[in-house]
């Protein structure tokens, strides 16, 4: 299945912001990658890069080709309410995004493979498609044969996991509820969707 392969820490560089996660390297080196990137001076930069490299984070942040970016964003037109915040919402619905929300694996791309493996049921069945959407009242669970998998051990023992009001997880059971679609304001990533409305919108 498609994903981006390639350098995390240079991507991330230059968008200027750890965008697959805590990123050690990344924080030795918050500038711009390549032999002048520290001292590369700013020019004036058009309202289309500007829209395109917005796009760009998206697509890296949630491990999302073209293709099905594309999708998703014409899935978000047509629903009610503004398109941009439809968009997050749907990308967020992911379900290889759930289960990295869960804190079930420390990173997207490590739940998109959690998932491709089979070690996620979805109301009890195995769902092994990273881009399932899931639903208001869907219950994720780790698979009883997956559960004391060093992985999942480890992410959720780690200090840095965070809660998200729009799921209720269960330690025990290593299970979560999707119990409501998350407002604009509950999504931490630091993304600008009215720009990526506006790009696709000429």
């Amino acid at each position: 299945m498609a994903r981006y392969t390639g350098p995390r820490t240079k991507k991330s560089r230059s968008f200027g912001e750890s965008i697959f996660g805590y990123d050690k390297a990344f924080e030795k080196r918050k500038y711009a990658p390549g032999q002048h990137g520290n001292s590369r001076k700013k020019g004036k930069v058009s309202e289309y890069a500007i829209q395109l490299k917005e796009k760009q984070k998206a697509k890296y942040t949630y491990g999302v080709l073209e293709r099905q970016f594309y999708k998703t964003f014409e899935e978000a037109a047509r629903k009610h309410g503004v398109t941009g915040e439809n968009l997050l919402r749907l990308l967020e619905q992911r379900l290889d995004n759930t289960v990295f929300r869960l804190g079930f694996s420390p990173t997207r791309s490590a739940a998109r493979q959690f998932v491709n493996h089979k070690h996620v049921t979805v109301n009890g069945r195995i769902v092994n498609i990273p881009s399932y959407t899931v639903k208001v009242g869907d219950v994720i669970s780790i698979r009883d044969k997956s559960k004391n998998l060093e992985i999942v051990q480890e992410s959720l023992s780690a200090a840095s996991v965070k809660r998200y009001g729009w799921l209720e997880l269960n330690t025990e059971k290593l299970g979560g509820k999707y119990v409501e679609i998350p407002n604009r304001d509950q999504i931490p990533e630091n993304i600008k969707e009215q720009l990526i409305v506006e790009l696709y919108s000429k």
